[in-house]
C-alpha cells in the first residue's frame, strides 16, 4: 500500500471515529462494543492521569506502603498511621487497589500489590516520586512551558547549576538537596552502565560531574586496578569528599573541583564518563563540553556518554515524554536521539562512535567514542 493510500485510509478512519453517532451504533452492538471498551478504558486513563499520579505520591508521602511492608493491616490501623478519616482512607485505598499498589486481602485486609512491593524495592524510584511536586508545579500551565513564556519555575531553582551565572560559586546549601537526589537514583543507572562497558579496558577513568561520586563508589570493586578521578562544581566535590571518604576511596579517587563550562578537565585519564550529563544542556554547551573532553584525553582515549535517549530499541516513550517535559520545565537541555549524539561527538572531534546495549534502555542508553 502506498503512502498516499495509507493516508487517505488514516483519514477515513479519522472522520468516522469522530463521528457521535458511529460511537453510538458501535455501543449498541456487542461485537464491536468488546472492541471498542479498551479505547475507551485508555482515554479514560488519559483523562485520569493525573489523579493517578496524585494517589502514587500520596501513597509515597502518607509512608502506605511502608506500613504494608510488615504484612496486611486492617482500615482502622492504616488510618492511624495515615492520619486520615475513614472515607479517606477508603477513598485513597479504593484508589490504589486499582492501580496495583494496594490490594484487598481476606478479612478486609490491605496488603501490598504487585506494583506497590516492586515500587518498595527500588529506593531511587521512591526518592523520584517524593520530587515530584516541584514538576507538577512547573506543569500547571503546560502551553506556557511549551511556548517558552512561563516565568522561572520549581525545578529551575531547584537544580542550582541550571542558568546560575557562576555555578562555580554555590556553596553546599545549594547544591546539597539535589546532590542527594541524583546520589539517590544513580542505582538506577549505575549497573547497566557497568555492565554494557568494559571499563577494564582502561588505566584511569574520569567521571565528570560525579557528584558525590555514586557511580565511582558502584564502580570501584568491579573494577581494582582502574585509577579514579571526579570533577564537578567544588560544593559538589565537597560531598563527594565526605561519601567517598565513608566508602574507603579517599586514597583510591583523585578529586578535582571546576566548573567544567569555563575550566579546563584534569588530564591523566584514558576514558571519561558523563552519566546523565549531556542532556542536561543545550546544543553549543554540550559540544563545548565535549571538545572539552577530547582535550583532556590522549590519543586512543574514550568518552562513555551513558543517560537516556529517545528511539533507541527498548526504550519507553512515557519515559522519554517525562524527562523530555522534565527538561523543558528546567529550562535547559534535550533528550536527544543516538545519531544526534553521534553528531555532537564527531563535531568536538571525536571518531568510532558505538552504541552499547543496557539492559533497560528506557532508563539509560549507551555511546562511546574515540579520540584520534
Amino acid at each position: 500500500m502506498t503512502g498516499t493510500a495509507i493516508s487517505r485510509r488514516a483519514s477515513w478512519r479519522d472522520r468516522l471515529l469522530t463521528e457521535p453517532r458511529f460511537q453510538h451504533w458501535i455501543a449498541r452492538i456487542p461485537l464491536l462494543r468488546a472492541f471498542a471498551r479498551p479505547h475507551a478504558r485508555a482515554l479514560f486513563a488519559l483523562c485520569s492521569g493525573f489523579i493517578h499520579s496524585q494517589v502514587l505520591y500520596a501513597s509515597v508521602k502518607l509512608g502506605l506502603l511502608e506500613a504494608l511492608n510488615d504484612g496486611p493491616l486492617s482500615i482502622a490501623e492504616l488510618q492511624r498511621r495515615c492520619a486520615l478519616n475513614e472515607a479517606a482512607m477508603r477513598l485513597l485505598l479504593s484508589a490504589t487497589d486499582s492501580l496495583g499498589l494496594t490490594e484487598l486481602r481476606r478479612q478486609q485486609m490491605r496488603g501490598l500489590g504487585l506494583l506497590g512491593a516492586a515500587l518498595l524495592g527500588n529506593p531511587a524510584v521512591l526518592q523520584m516520586i517524593r520530587h515530584q511536586p516541584l514538576f507538577y508545579a512547573d506543569m500547571a500551565d503546560p502551553i506556557a512551558l511549551l511556548r517558552g513564556t512561563a516565568a522561572p519555575g520549581e525545578l529551575s531553582a531547584y537544580w542550582g547549576y541550571a542558568n546560575h551565572q557562576a555555578p562555580e560559586a554555590l556553596d553546599e546549601n545549594a547544591v546539597g538537596e539535589y546532590t542527594r537526589l541524583m546520589a539517590a537514583t544513580q542505582s538506577l543507572v549505575a549497573e547497566d552502565v557497568i555492565r554494557a562497558y568494559d571499563f577494564g579496558r582502561h588505566r584511569c577513568l574520569l567521571d565528570v560531574g560525579g557528584g558525590d561520586g555514586s557511580f565511582l563508589r558502584a564502580l570501584a570493586p568491579r573494577v581494582p586496578r582502574l585509577a579514579l578521578m571526579l570533577f564537578d562544581l567544588p560544593a559538589v566535590t565537597a560531598c563527594a569528599q565526605t561519601s567517598l571518604a565513608a566508602a574507603g576511596l579517599s586514597a583510591r579517587v583523585e578529586i578535582r573541583s571546576g566548573d567544567f563550562h569555563t575550566d579546563a578537565l584534569p588530564a591523566g585519564a584514558d576514558v571519561i564518563t558523563l552519566v546523565r550529563i549531556v542532556h542536561d544542556h543545550d546544543d553549543r554547551a554540550a559540544e563545548l563540553l565535549l571538545r572539552g573532553v577530547r582535550r583532556a584525553l590522549p590519543p586512543g582515549g574514550r568518552v562513555v556518554i551513558a543517560e537516556p535517549m529517545r528511539a533507541v530499541p527498548g526504550s519507553l516513550p512515557a519515559a522519554e515524554n517525562y524527562l523530555g517535559f522534565y527538561l523543558l520545565a528546567m529550562r535547559q537541555g534535550r533528550v536527544r536521539s543516538r545519531a544526534e549524539l553521534q553528531s555532537l561527538l564527531l563535531r568536538a572531534g571525536f571518531s568510532s562512535v558505538r552504541a552499547h546495549h543496557t539492559a533497560r534502555p528506557w532508563q539509560c542508553a549507551l555511546l562511546s567514542a574515540g579520540r584520534a
